[in-house]
């Protein structure tokens, strides 16, 4: 399933909150991150989350909030290596990367 198929397919969109504080946007985050359906996502996404989510810059925020729109397939195989991330997502994705001490 490549990115976005899922909406397109049930028309469903992940509402982007207008005027959300940070406090909010990040326990939104957290959430979102520790439940997406698969384990391994949970564990790298929620970690990464709870260990660098509070010293994120704005811009951060908003790039990890964009990444974690994406199919969990596809965001596992660009944390792997196995796929080159979008472009948009990858300064993330290296981030994440580095934070588990891969690549």
């Amino acid at each position: 399933m490549q990115s976005g198929d899922k909406a397109e397919m049930t028309g469903w969109r992940e509402p982007s909150p207008v005027g959300e504080t940070r406090e909010v946007a990040l326990r939104r985050l957290k959430v979102r991150c520790w439940r997406r359906g698969t384990k391994e996502m949970d564990l790298i996404l929620g970690g990464f989350l709870d260990a660098r989510g509070a010293q994120f810059s704005d811009a951060e925020l908003t790039a990890f909030d964009a990444l974690i729109r994406e199919d969990d397939n596809v965001l596992y195989s660009w944390v792997a290596g196995s796929a080159a991330p979008a472009p948009e997502h990858a300064p993330m994705i290296e981030k994440i990367r580095a934070h588990f001490g891969v690549g």
